[in-house]
């Protein structure tokens, strides 16, 4: 085999390379010979087929099977012996391959960068820890009641606050509105969220009572064929509800599968806890990147940073065509085609070239100081991983599993981000972040002013899990 380096361009490499007619040949005839030990043809034993019956019937496809490996294994040995890493698979581009003559083609390659050795000491680095005050508990634990109260069937007309169990049918003039058609509707009279003026005309209706509501659609609804419109709803009242006293101390936690009041809050509290330490970690992983992305510059392949920037840009495609779609009036009627993606303009371009080139040198970064540092993913990480995602697709889990199980491409996608929280906890154990005790609202505030704006309900205001001790009802990335 003969190489020769033909063009060396900041990581780019391509190569001549030539394979001896007499090699290619020497391996045709091997193969030829493997086959005739075990082909059978009519009128020959086992073993006697002459080699050039054998040559003239099955050649054609021996000699290709062997100048594909030729080309796999020359590529290999030629990367092997100048000590090359590919950051992506080479391209072959085939010169010569007649028969009788040698082999000859060019590989174009990308290389990976010489890699700095990082200094993760004196990155500046800080921990945010929020320290949650008892009124965010007790509003918790407010909310928790609420959800919790119950309701029973009363023999009079509703007032406000009751619930009217209906069925509902919504019209503009003769024409029934799509959507509005409910049997069974439960409607809290004076809830939030409702049409101005609906629940407003409700009070008074008995069960087995139907009533025509009257309201007018606000200017900025939603909807712009419904804004500012007059509608009619038929509500045909089954039965009137009015609703309990919310349960309290002991009585409450009960409701939610724990024993007292104090195990409902401490439960409350570490729901807590590990959400704000999780928005926490987000904020200090985001800041470990943007440090490494500011003190290591390096050429990277762009060959890699194009198939990046092709990945943003495709997303960026699907999520406007999204957008398009679920926006008011955009749902395509049938017979239309589906709504088309918007293209970016030439500062959005630039912008995800910028992020895409920013993903690969940090992936590269991370996965080099993963390297060197004997960090692996162990199959049962990954196990884990295709379980959770294969809970997400309820109905499905099988598929999903064999689906990644048969494409090791997608479980790779699934081994790379655990790969990265592993190396992203390795440098922030050596780099020694210092700690900051804020409240929920400023760490809020630091990863986003309008999270801050809307209040810290969103971390907050999940239920506890019904767990109770011996009881039946125990329940990313920017870089890549």
């Amino acid at each position: 085999m003969q190489v020769t380096e033909t063009n060396t361009d900041g990581l780019k490499r391509e190569f001549r390379i030539v394979v001896p007619a007499d090699e290619l040949e020497g391996e045709i005839s091997r193969r030829l010979g493997e086959l005739s030990r075990t082909i059978r043809l009519p009128g020959f034993r086992p073993g006697k087929v002459p080699l050039p019956l054998l040559r003239k019937r099955y050649g054609p496809a021996v000699r290709g099977e062997v100048l594909e490996n030729s080309v796999q294994a020359s590529t290999a040995e030629a990367m092997q012996q100048r000590n090359l890493r590919p950051a992506l698979p080479p391209r072959v581009e085939i010169v010569s391959a007649a028969e009788g003559a040698d082999l000859e083609y060019t590989m174009s390659v990308e290389l990976l960068p010489e890699m700095p050795q990082p200094d993760f000491a004196g990155l500046g680095l800080e921990r945010l820890v929020a320290d949650i005050p008892a009124e965010d508990i007790d509003r918790a634990v407010a909310r928790i009641a609420e959800q919790q109260r119950k309701s029973a069937p009363v023999e009079r007309p509703a007032a406000l606050g009751d619930i009217v169990v209906a069925d509902i049918v919504g019209r503009i003039g003769d024409d029934e509105i799509p959507g509005t058609r409910a049997e069974g509707r439960q409607i809290q009279l004076g809830a939030e969220g409702m049409l101005p003026g609906f629940a407003e005309q409700l009070p008074g209706v008995a069960a087995g009572e139907t009533r025509t509501v009257t309201v007018t659609f606000p200017a900025d609804y939603f909807n712009p064929e419904l804004a500012g419109k007059e509608a009619q709803f038929e509500v045909a009242v089954k039965e009137v509800r009015e609703r309990q006293p919310a349960p309290e101390g002991d009585e409450l936690a009960k409701e939610v599968g724990l024993e007292t009041a104090q195990e409902l809050r401490d439960e409350i509290e570490q729901r807590m806890r590990r959400d704000y330490d999780g928005l926490a970690r987000q904020r200090l992983k985001r800041d470990l990147l943007d440090k490494l992305a500011e003190r290591y510059e390096f050429a990277v392949p762009p060959g890699m940073v194009e198939i990046e920037y092709n990945s943003i840009l495709q997303q960026y495609r699907a999520e406007t065509a999204g957008s398009a779609e679920a926006a008011p009036g955009g749902e395509a009627e049938a017979g239309e085609a589906p709504a088309a993606a918007a293209e970016p303009g030439d500062e959005d371009k630039a912008e995800f070239r910028r992020l895409a080139e920013r993903r690969v040198r940090l992936g590269l970064l991370l996965a080099e100081i993963g390297r060197n540092n004997n960090i692996t993913v162990s199959q049962e990480e990954i196990n884990q991983a295709l379980i959770r995602e294969a809970q997400r697709h309820p109905g499905y889990e099988r598929q999903v599993i064999d689906y990644y199980r048969r494409n090791p491409e997608a479980l790779g996608n699934l081994r790379a981000p655990i790969f990265e929280e592993k190396v992203v906890d390795f440098v922030l154990e050596l780099a020694k972040a210092s700690e900051r005790r804020v409240s929920p609202q400023e760490l809020l505030g630091l990863l986003d002013p309008a999270a801050a704006a809307a209040g810290e309900e969103a971390a907050t205001e999940e239920k506890p899990k019904r767990t109770r001790r011996a009881s039946p009802r125990r329940a990313r990335g920017e870089a890549t």
